[in-house]
């Protein structure tokens, strides 16, 4: 009996306190967790922490109405629990009902035989019903807890569907204001990046794969002189033998292969190392010194002119064939073309061309043969070239057009797919663009450099 009492105890100290609070949600509240525990003797302990007015932040907010949120799921865990306890104690109260009527009939019996009857069995008999009188109306309260124990079902899914559209809404907004600081903070690093001085190339890093997909040789690009809005992607598949250059309007269409435009060169292509500048496409005319500049916006070829003696049709290519005897590059200083001639016993040549004319500006002759390059690429008006397009490639030589030196490095990289058939800087990004053995990476890059304050301008 002891027990029943005990367990009983509980539900009715809820409904005499009326420990059921009714909850309101307001735009600026905060929210405290409601908790439960059991002191010694059993009985349920109910803590009630009122709303804050104001939180710091509406991170902070978030935060408490998602662990609002866990607490009342786990209120709701615990309701269900209960209510299976009702419903067991429900059933044990119902058979002591029936066992205290029983026992009425019998005290009726007794009552009408009290001479065959011995006093001590009439007492035992008088005790276990005084005990069991009481339950009557405590199942009487049962009823009552279990519409209640229902009712408070319903309302905390209620509140569980308020909280979580609250947390949607907030999520949305603190989303908004994250993107919102996130373009802020782009602009900062771009503002901060546009005063870094021209620097020393110091360390490779990567690749990152951004997408395989191809031949075995191509070169891809994105336009160094572009606005950080305008992120278009071109490319184009194979060295040789071909006129079709498609364009993508962001990296995530490249990637998934949504092509926006598709142009149909008036002249094909030799070799791998265009560059899209400015809005223009520059390449190597098939089977001649040419360099052609083709408009994207205008379909139409503006400029074209020769590489006095420049060699062509893998005369003078890179160690991987190719037809990429010459290659027209871009950087922070301008556009470049870097090739071989006899008059320099076959060792690169590098100049500088106007990139509306395509008239070369000036010229420098180098020591290193082009047939013996990797690759190269043109970071500040110094001209670095690897020793190899295989595995184990690494930066082996500097040309330094400023100061007419060059230098011996040593700076690796990790040739992923053992096979570059491209690669090309791109200034606007700080990153080297690769052809991998049909796979599109990006290299990143170290410079040491100088940034610029407002006292040195």
């Amino acid at each position: 009996m002891q027990l029943l009492l005990r367990v009983l105890y509980p539900i009715v100290s809820l409904i005499i306190f009326e420990l059921y609070p009714s909850m309101t949600i307001g735009p600026k509240e905060g929210w405290k967790v409601y908790s439960s525990a059991r002191d010694a003797d059993g009985r349920c302990i109910c803590t009630v922490v009122a709303p804050e007015q104001s939180l710091c932040s509406r991170d902070a907010k978030s935060r408490q109405l998602r662990q609002l949120l866990e607490k009342v799921q786990n209120m709701s865990q615990s309701i269900e629990v209960l209510n299976l306890r009702t419903q067991r104690d429900f059933q044990y109260v119902m058979k002591m009902e029936n066992q205290i009527k029983g026992l009425r009939s019998k005290f009726r019996q007794i009552e009408d035989d009290r001479k065959t009857v011995m006093a001590r069995n009439f007492q035992e008999i008088t005790e276990k019903m005084d005990e069991l009188k009481p339950l009557i109306p405590v199942l009487e309260q049962y009823k009552t807890d279990t519409a209640l124990i229902s009712h408070f079902k319903e309302e905390i899914r209620n509140l569980s569907a308020v909280l979580t559209g609250i947390q949607e809404e907030i999520g949305a907004y603190d989303y908004d204001e994250l993107y919102q600081r996130v373009l802020r903070l782009d602009s900062r690093l771009r503002n901060c990046m546009g005063k870094l001085t021209c620097g020393k190339l110091m360390k490779i890093t990567g690749p990152v794969t951004i997408k395989t997909s191809g031949m075995r040789f191509g070169s891809w690009m994105t336009d160094p002189q572009a606005s950080t809005r305008n992120n278009r992607v071109w490319y184009m598949d194979s060295y040789t033998n071909s006129k079709i250059v498609r364009e993508y309007k962001t990296m995530s269409d490249f990637v998934a292969g949504v092509v926006s435009r598709t142009y149909s060169l008036p002249f094909k292509w030799e070799g791998t190392n265009h560059i899209v500048y400015n809005g223009s496409l520059y390449y190597n005319k098939y089977q001649s010194n040419i360099i052609v500049k083709y408009s994207f916006e205008t379909g139409s070829v503006l400029a074209q002119r020769a590489l006095e003696f420049a060699g062509f049709h893998n005369m003078y290519p890179y160690t991987w064939g190719g037809f990429s005897d010459i290659d027209v590059m871009a950087d922070e200083l301008g556009m470049w073309v870097v090739y071989a001639t006899n008059q320099n016993a076959g060792n690169i040549v590098i100049s500088q061309i106007d990139p509306d004319t395509l008239h070369v500006l000036q010229t420098w002759n180098t020591e290193y043969s082009k047939r013996n390059a990797g690759e190269s690429f043109m970071i500040c008006g110094t001209l670095y070239i690897t020793n190899s397009h295989l595995s184990g490639a690494k930066v082996y030589y500097a040309y330094f057009t400023k100061t007419s030196t060059y230098e011996y490095t040593d700076i690796p990289f990790h040739n992923q797919y053992f096979h570059i058939s491209m690669l090309d800087y791109n200034s606007r990004e700080r990153a080297l663009y690769a052809w991998n053995n049909g796979h599109q990476v990006i290299f990143n890059v170290t410079l040491f450099h100088v940034i610029k304050t407002e006292d040195d301008s």
